[in-house]
């Protein structure tokens, strides 16, 4: 028998491991394309609309994860692993996830999987408390035993209700896809592929071993889904064929910034000569700083369309990353003007206006750069240099405002504060940008008071 203090450390310590266990996943790398994110919202747009939420109402943001994966994590953002778009053969797999996620969206899940996880929590401390209390009172055995049936309780309360969560979300799934006109086909191969993953990795697919999963397997799910998606009017509705074209294109971009430059010349052999093979071959060769050959490929890409703005955007980005940023100017400003400002893309311009130093391009560079961060302020690479503009032209308390901006994006908020309060002390009292830095001083004291809580 082990005495009850070496026991009641071991309670004590699992009691630990339970509390840090509770606290929220780091967030993984974001991945920002113009590219991308353009045609995932457009892909999101038609499933938000039949939804009933406004145009617009619900963002995709891309993540640099190779699992294969999507989850909404609060508010109405849906989150895709870089993992999932590599792993599809088409949009419309892609529209079978988004549509499930805005199951989860429209049915308030997160608030009620943070409710019902605090129930399981309650369930598991009571059983701790009574186990800590059994090995004072030196009844190790009973102590582990409540701790045991407890932590199973808690489990059962919870992986039950997530169950059900993703069952109503697939349900939902199905009627969004329907009201858009979008067939379900490519949502019912997407769980097929999951479903050999399970075989691969030799997860069994009895209902036993079903239970103890947060998702129902996906066997489980094809068969509940196949005859609601085929009986619907959409089923043999034919995918976009040019957003298909734009699937293929964003996948190989994405496999061609991920990968190592050899792994994607294995899958796209320099005899390829489409579109998609010519993009990864492009990010492939510039991340060997084989300069040269990266721009014959974009080069290859603009002579199959001149005006393709996204073309012209990789240009400009290899150029100025291979240290010319006066070529890389009049590419970067034609897909600007092409795409309408588009805020990471004019950010990438107003980068190759600062870094050829040249003072003239400054008026030009801040214009551009106020627009980009009035258009999506959750760039930090935008406020950066915005504030290198402002400070280039002896505006230091915009620069400083600026500053705080991109170190309150960055998980920086000590230095965030120090900046956003210098700027609030001198810039006009009243004014806009006198009132962003009192924000910004605010949410930077609100995350170092969380940092200081969880210590």
């Amino acid at each position: 028998m082990r005495p009850a203090t070496s026991l009641l450390a071991r309670l004590l310590a699992f009691a630990a491991l339970l509390v840090i266990g509770a606290q929220p996943v780091a967030a993984q790398s974001i991945l920002r394309d113009a590219e991308t994110e353009a045609l995932l919202q457009d892909l999101v747009e038609p499933i938000t609309e039949a939804a009933g939420l406004p145009k617009g109402a619900v963002d995709v943001v891309l993540l640099d994860d190779p699992s294969i994966n999507a989850f909404v994590a609060g508010g109405q953002r849906i989150y895709v692993h870089s993992g999932l778009i590599n792993a599809a053969d088409n949009a419309n797999m892609i529209q079978g996830v988004l549509a499930h996620e805005m199951g989860h969206i429209t049915g308030g899940h997160m608030i009620s999987g943070y409710e019902n996880m605090g129930k399981a929590m309650k369930i598991q401390l009571l059983s701790m408390l009574a186990g800590i209390a059994a090995a004072v009172a030196g009844a190790g055995d009973a102590a582990m035993a409540a701790m045991a049936l407890g932590q199973q309780a808690a489990m059962g309360t919870y992986l039950s209700f997530s169950r059900t969560q993703e069952s109503s979300a697939d349900a939902a799934g199905v009627q969004y896809l329907s009201k858009a006109g979008i067939t379900g086909k490519g949502s019912l191969a997407f769980f097929e592929k999951l479903q050999n993953q399970e075989f691969r990795y030799g997860y069994s697919q009895s209902d036993e071993a079903g239970f103890a999963r947060t998702h129902p397997l996906s066997g489980d799910r094809l068969a509940r889904l196949e005859a609601d998606y085929r009986a619907d009017p959409a089923w043999d509705t034919p995918p976009d064929p040019e957003q298909q074209e734009r699937f293929l294109r964003i996948k190989a971009k994405l496999f061609g910034y991920l990968a190592t430059p050899q792994q994607t010349l294995n899958s796209y052999p320099t005899y390829m000569t489409s579109v998609p093979a010519r993009y990864a071959r492009a990010y492939a060769y510039h991340k060997e700083s084989r300069m040269e050959d990266a721009l014959a490929e974009t080069d290859a890409l603009i002579a199959t369309d001149p005006n393709d703005p996204y073309f012209l955007e990789l240009k400009g980005q290899v150029l100025l990353e291979s240290g010319e940023p006066k070529e890389a100017i009049e590419p970067l400003r034609r897909s600007v003007e092409m795409t309408k400002n588009d805020p990471l893309i004019a950010t990438t311009f107003a980068h190759a206006l600062l870094a050829t130093e040249d003072q003239s391009h400054l008026e030009e560079a801040e214009k551009v750069l106020r627009a980009a961060v009035g258009r999506d302020r959750e760039n930090p690479s935008a406020w950066y240099q915005l504030g290198v503009v402002y400070g280039a032209r002896g505006d230091i308390p915009r620069a400083r405002l600026a500053s705080a901006e991109q170190q309150i994006m960055s998980g920086r908020p000590r230095e965030a504060l120090q900046n956003a309060e210098s700027a609030e002390h001198t810039l006009p009292q009243g004014s806009s940008d006198w009132i962003r830095a009192q924000d910004v001083a605010m949410q930077a004291r609100a995350e170092l008071e969380n940092e200081r809580s969880r210590r």
